[in-house]
């Protein structure tokens, strides 16, 4: 009975030291596969957390008035290289001639109303819209006195692409008047604006083709694809495409439309981020991506009301 169980009792102890690992036993491989995998693994999961938090917490921004929903975004890659021809023309131009322009009624879409001066808008069709231009820009004369009270005086520039039929001085006119309507962004109490021709301006406002425009963008890192605006650095870019065609939405108002695309992209130099639609119902932002829907707001062209209060939503991330 003892010698049975005296021989029973061993294999146990042997048995559990097999299980630990039996290299150890002459002192060889004391990192074994065992703890090595549990390592590698626990490693991976900790990877795999981390990149999901910066997916999560790295923002995605924009300087372009974005294109519909089904397109794409801005691009990431680096922008294309500067363009070997001169963008801007020191001449000035003259008096606007050969433009065919009628005189646009108030907004019909908005309760906001029309640009206060200089609106215009031209029949067109997407047909009759250049897709390309030359690169080059002629400068609007002249200028023009300071619109808004602020204390942060912004001289600007409007260039048109040559070749094209709209005149520097007709759109610089427009341009004014948009700028100094009481609802845009001298509203804010900062702002003023004054256009100048030469020197060194605050910003350029620049009408070109939609190739152009997506050159100019695209030396920013942003993908306009053809057929929106954009504002990097000192450039505020307008497409062609939609001064002169508008969206659906702005299609038998194209004027307020226009003043849309500046005071948005504008906004985008001031510092306004994008925001999107606060209310159904409610007056869209100016900086909410109107051209991707309205999103149970109504069109509305202005960052401000009557009554000096700003029109804005919650931010998009």
């Amino acid at each position: 009975m003892n010698t049975t169980a005296h021989r029973a009792t061993p294999p146990a102890p042997r048995s559990h030291r097999r299980r630990g690992g039996p290299a150890h036993a002459d002192g060889r491989g004391r990192t074994g596969k065992g703890p090595l995998l549990g390592g590698v693994a626990a490693l991976a999961v900790l990877v795999s957390v981390a990149a999901l938090a910066i997916n999560r917490t790295t923002p995605t921004t924009s300087g372009s008035d974005d294109r519909p929903a089904a397109a794409a975004r801005p691009s990431r890659s680096a922008p294309d290289e500067p363009s070997k021809t001169p963008d801007r023309s020191t001449r000035p131009s003259g008096p606007a001639t050969g433009a065919e322009h009628s005189r646009e009624p108030g907004s019909r879409t908005s309760g906001m109303g029309a640009p206060s001066a200089g609106s215009s808008s031209p029949s067109a069709s997407s047909g009759s819209v250049p897709s390309s231009g030359p690169g080059t820009f002629t400068t609007a004369g002249g200028g023009s006195g300071t619109a808004g009270r602020g204390s942060r005086l912004l001289r600007y520039e409007v260039v048109v692409e040559d070749g094209l039929k709209q005149s520097a001085a007709d759109v610089a006119k427009q341009v004014e008047g948009i700028l100094a309507d009481p609802r845009g962004w001298t509203a804010d109490g900062e702002s003023a604006f004054r256009r100048v021709t030469g020197g060194t301006p605050d910003f350029v406002v620049r009408l070109a083709t939609p190739g152009t425009v997506d050159k100019i963008c695209g030396r920013y890192g942003l993908d306009t694809g053809g057929e929106v605006n954009c504002n990097g650095g000192k450039d505020v870019v307008v497409n062609l495409r939609r001064w002169l065609l508008a969206t659906p939405v702005y299609a038998h108002d194209v004027a307020a439309y226009r003043a849309l695309i500046i005071n948005h992209e504008v906004g985008h130099f001031l510092g306004h981020p994008h925001v999107t639609c606060p209310g159904v119902g409610g007056p869209a932002p100016v900086m909410m991506q109107q051209i991707k829907g309205m999103h149970g707001c109504v069109p509305n062209v202005w960052p401000y009301d009557r009554e000096g209060r700003l029109i804005t939503g919650p931010v998009v991330s």
